[in-house]
């Protein structure tokens, strides 16, 4: 089974040109730090309320991706879910690094630099045949899009998906608007869900009046 930083490369990815969506800068981070701090709590090391992350067991999971925050956690004391995705979200890039190593690893991805001239350019990751990141991508949209009960995993990564913004780079604005209710009602399904996107959403207004003041000054 992907983890769900892997699950989330895989929606970000373009379909055709193995390139991440043009998200806001922060998305991909925050969407890292929460799809870590989730699979923590999937394997009952943390749980939450609305507001507190609380330290299940320490034991680790001999998992390069989690276990680096679950080290911090143990050794970081009481803090809220805040503090710990702000924390996680500094370790994004090798968080995506390890990532996309484990899907070119698996075969779902392959690693491409495009050069001219032998000049390194960018490095994009297209899918080897298309059937995991469809698969992610299909099984979303099928809860966005009908009545079904969704399993427990997908409603964190929707849940995530809502508070990063990522479903404006997946749906049309159409799409968007018909998807609007159901995605409000899945994502009120788990607690650490809700906790999550409350905490990112504050880390949002944060940045965003944190901006606005260095406008005026």
């Amino acid at each position: 089974m992907l983890r769900f930083a892997e699950e989330i490369i895989l929606l970000l990815l373009g379909d055709e040109d193995g390139r991440f969506a043009h998200t806001r800068s922060w998305t991909l981070d925050y969407a890292l730090a929460g799809a870590v701090l989730m699979d923590l709590a999937m394997e009952d090391r943390i749980d939450t309320d609305l507001e507190n992350l609380i330290l299940l067991d320490a034991t680790p999971l001999g998992d390069d991706l989690l276990d680096p925050t679950l080290r911090d956690i143990s050794a970081g004391g009481q803090q809220d879910i805040r503090y710990w995705v702000e924390h996680t979200a500094q370790r994004s890039a090798e968080i995506r690094e390890d990532a996309l190593g484990r899907l070119v690893g698996r075969g779902i991805l392959e690693r491409r630099d495009d050069r001219h001239l032998w000049v390194f350019r960018s490095r994009r990751y297209p899918a080897v045949d298309g059937t995991a990141e469809r698969e992610v991508k299909l099984r979303i949209m099928g809860v966005l899009f009908s009545n079904e009960i969704p399993s427990p995993r997908d409603v964190m990564i929707i849940a995530l998906a809502e508070a990063c913004g990522i479903f404006s780079d997946l749906l049309s604005r159409q799409e968007l608007e018909r998807a609007a209710p159901r995605i409000e009602q899945v994502r009120k399904l788990d607690l650490i869900g809700q906790a999550m996107t409350r905490a990112i959403l504050d880390i949002e207004l944060s940045v965003a009046a944190s901006v606005q003041a260095r406008m005026y000054y």
